[in-house]
C-alpha cells in the first residue's frame, strides 16, 4: 500500500511541475497551474479561446469534446501535429510531460506565430 502512495505522490508532483512549465513557457503565470478553475482560464488563454468556454465544460458530452478539442489546440499551441495530440488524450501522464519537461516551444495560440509588435509611430 506504501508503494502504491509514494508512486501516486511522484505522478502527481511530476504533473504538477510539468504544468508548471507549460504555464510558464507560454508566459503565463507557472502558479496559475495549482488553484482550481483558473487553471482552466489560463489554459483557454494559452490556446486561444475565451473564458467563457468554461461555462461550456459544465455541460455533460459537450465537456469530453470541448476537452479532446482544447488538447488538441494545446498541442498545436506547442507545435505539434494529432498524433500529439492522440497522446495527450491517451497517456497525458507520458506526454504532459515531454510538453513541458521537453524541447517543446510555445508558437502562440493553436500553433499561430506570434506577431511582432509594430514600431511606434514617428
Amino acid at each position: 500500500m506504501g508503494t502504491i502512495v509514494v508512486i501516486y505522490v511522484a505522478l502527481f508532483v511530476l504533473m504538477i511541475v510539468s504544468m508548471w512549465k507549460i504555464f510558464t513557457k507560454a508566459g503565463k503565470p507557472g502558479w496559475a497551474c495549482i488553484i482550481p478553475i483558473y487553471n482552466i482560464i489560463v489554459l483557454l488563454e494559452i490556446v486561444g479561446k475565451p473564458w467563457w468556454w468554461l461555462l461550456l465544460m459544465l455541460l455533460p458530452v459537450v465537456n469530453f469534446v470541448l476537452l479532446i478539442w482544447v488538447l488538441n489546440l494545446l498541442s498545436k499551441s506547442y507545435g505539434h501535429e494529432v498524433g500529439f495530440t492522440l497522446g495527450l488524450i491517451f497517456l497525458s501522464f507520458i506526454f504532459i510531460p515531454i510538453l513541458g519537461l521537453g524541447e517543446s516551444k510555445y508558437v502562440g495560440p493553436a500553433g499561430k506565430a506570434q506577431a511582432p509588435a509594430a514600431p511606434p509611430a514617428a
